[in-house]
């Protein structure tokens, strides 16, 4: 049984509770890599990674390279004497890097591969509705999330769950995950199986302005879906018009209301208390929204301080 010494790659919070849970197994950790300080925010304040906070709590060796090929980082992390390094949402390793370590690096990723191979497995799973996901480890190879996996696991996905909750619910699967995977490579009893592509095989692409934009012509569910799937971060988005206004307003929850109706599709009926919008087959009711300049808030909340003509529109 060879005893493990572990360089940790990773980012977001995400990757904090994977590493949280190697610690307190009481493996041990040589190093932690991370992304470099950037501005973030209006005050463009130089902003921490999640990963980087935990390691100086820690007291952990940190590295932040810029370019994970420069000569001076690989011979950083060659001096780390790591014989296995464990990747958790971070970035495409170069062949030197993922090379380097005796038993190999291995990778966390948060879908049953090979489907939702990307950048954001959990939020594509909830947004195509489907009502299983999981994790898999695998050793990284020369593309992304396509190495020779090592294990899953599979949980359900609630119908109103959205990609917060279910991001909490990966993070604890994954930690299982990663712990039986170094169980697995410290006994030396690992047995991989090859991904197999198929043309169904289903892509979590990188988030962007368009592919989070609400469609208001497609059916409720998927709408549904969308909203749930982009909830808390990075959030659904479309514009509210009513007489010579616009707002650009992001959706964070709502609820399917199934009715028959005469109203155009997208228009926005309110009431003292409510924001329905009509989709085609019935209503979407909108339950918690952000307009611009304001906070996230309740319907209700917002109702409080403004009012929609019987012409407002969802577009």
């Amino acid at each position: 049984m060879e005893k493990l010494r572990i360089v940790f790659m990773g980012t977001p919070e995400f990757a904090v509770g994977i590493l949280d849970t190697i610690l307190k197994s009481n493996y041990k950790v040589v190093g932690v890599i991370t992304a470099a300080d950037k501005p973030a925010g209006r005050g463009q304040k130089i902003k921490y990674s999640a990963v980087k906070e935990y390691a100086l709590e820690h007291n952990l060796k940190l590295l932040q390279p810029t370019n994970l090929k420069d000569e001076t980082f690989l011979v950083e992390l060659k001096a780390l004497d790591a014989n296995l390094q464990v990747v958790v949402a971070f970035r495409m390793l170069p062949e030197a890097v993922w090379r380097m370590p005796k038993l190999g690096t291995f990778n966390l990723h948060a879908s049953l591969l090979p489907n939702y191979r990307g950048a954001a497995p959990i939020n594509w799973a909830i947004i195509n509705g489907e009502t299983k996901t999981g994790v898999t480890t695998f050793f990284i190879d020369d593309k992304i999330d396509t190495g020779a996996m090592i294990l899953n696991k599979e949980i359900g996905i609630g119908p109103d769950e959205n990609a917060g909750a279910l991001h909490d619910r990966l993070m604890l699967l994954g930690s299982e995950a990663v712990l039986e995977t170094l169980s697995l490579i410290e006994k030396g009893k690992v047995h991989t199986t090859t991904q197999q592509d198929n043309p169904e095989i289903k892509t979590a692409y990188k988030l962007n302005r368009d592919n989070c934009k609400i469609d208001w012509t497609k059916s409720a569910t998927e709408i549904h879906n969308l909203i749930r799937g982009l909830s808390p971060y990075p959030s659904a988005w479309c514009f509210f018009k009513d007489n010579e206004q616009e707002w650009n307003v992001k959706i964070y929850e709502a609820k399917i209301i199934f009715e028959n109706h005469s109203y155009i599709i997208g228009r926005i009926i309110t009431t003292k208390k409510e924001i329905k919008i009509a989709v085609k087959e019935g209503f979407l009711e909108i339950l918690s929204i952000q307009f611009p300049g304001k906070k996230k808030m309740q319907v209700n909340e917002l109702l409080n301080g403004i009012a929609f003509s019987e012409k407002a529109q969802a577009e």
